[in-house]
């Protein structure tokens, strides 16, 4: 059995270095000089610069840390949101009964099939509305009022798999909804709650079409909005700088994504598919 699986491992193998070939190419382009980057495709470089690091930090109009702090801000703020909104809707959809109920759920995953593109456009109208352009609350604010229908029918199949046996005999001990919320489905509902975490911090920390359209003022740029800085039509692209501080901008999501990988297959595992 073990001689048949080495072919299995192998493939497996060859079809991950594949998909990290792109990765480790710009790790080891962030350490050559610019002028060799194109020159020489190997992941392996002949002579180090690691310059690139030193003076991308430095390059734009603050340092680098300035844009990863606005990018963090946002980040954890979404974060926040999320799980305390999402996690709100998924209890009502899944332990409350009200008129309307499997309706509103409809409605509710239909509008994971709208593209953003087909949203930006009122949702920027109306935040100019609010005077809201040029500051992180477009950005934030829809994350607290459960905005993500994705998060919320994770949470809700998660929550539907434990048993109402709980919620029964926390209601004989007098608690209410509030109560069975906070203290028997969320102490519960850890999984659901770090992959949702884990999720909107990556997503939140790449987002750049958003933070692009709703941030124009540069000391409000974010670090994706901050990486296009480094690159110029006209030709003068700093690529050695551009991919050393993409490079420093993955960090924090390899860290989150080691942190939270237990709870992230574990939520994976258990939730919307029974």
């Amino acid at each position: 059995m073990g001689a048949r699986r080495w072919p299995k491992h192998l493939l497996l193998i060859g079809f991950g270095l594949v998909m990290l070939y792109p990765l480790l190419w710009m790790v080891s382009s962030s350490v050559k000089p610019t002028e060799t980057i194109f020159r020489d495709p190997s992941i392996w470089p002949t002579e180090l610069d690691l310059g690139n690091y030193t003076e991308g930090w430095t390059a734009l109009e603050h340092s680098f840390h300035y844009y990863l702090w606005n990018s963090a801000v946002i980040a954890i703020l979404a974060v926040a949101g999320n799980l305390i909104s999402c996690s709100l809707a998924a209890y009502a959809f899944a332990r409350l009964d009200f008129r309307g109920r499997k309706l509103f759920f409809a409605l509710m995953l239909a509008t994971l099939m709208l593209p953003v593109h087909v949203l930006i456009v009122p949702q920027y109208v109306l935040f100019s509305q609010l005077d809201w352009i040029n500051t992180n609350l477009p950005l934030v604010v829809p994350k607290f009022l459960a905005h993500d229908a994705f998060f919320i029918f994770l949470m809700v199949q998660f929550i539907r798999g434990l048993p109402r046996e709980l919620d029964e005999a926390a209601r004989i001990d007098g608690c209410g909804h509030i109560r069975i919320y906070w203290r028997i489905i969320m102490p519960l509902s850890v999984p659901a709650l770090a992959t949702s975490a884990l999720f909107t911090f990556i997503w939140t920390w790449n987002d750049f079409f958003s933070q692009l359209i709703f941030l124009t003022d540069p000391e409000l740029w974010t670090m994706p909005v901050a990486l296009r800085s480094f690159m110029d039509g006209q030709g003068e692209t700093a690529w050695g700088q551009l991919f050393a501080m993409s490079i420093v901008g993955l960090a924090p999501i390899f860290g989150f994504f080691l942190a939270g990988q237990r709870y992230l297959t574990q939520g994976i595992s258990t939730t919307g598919f029974r």
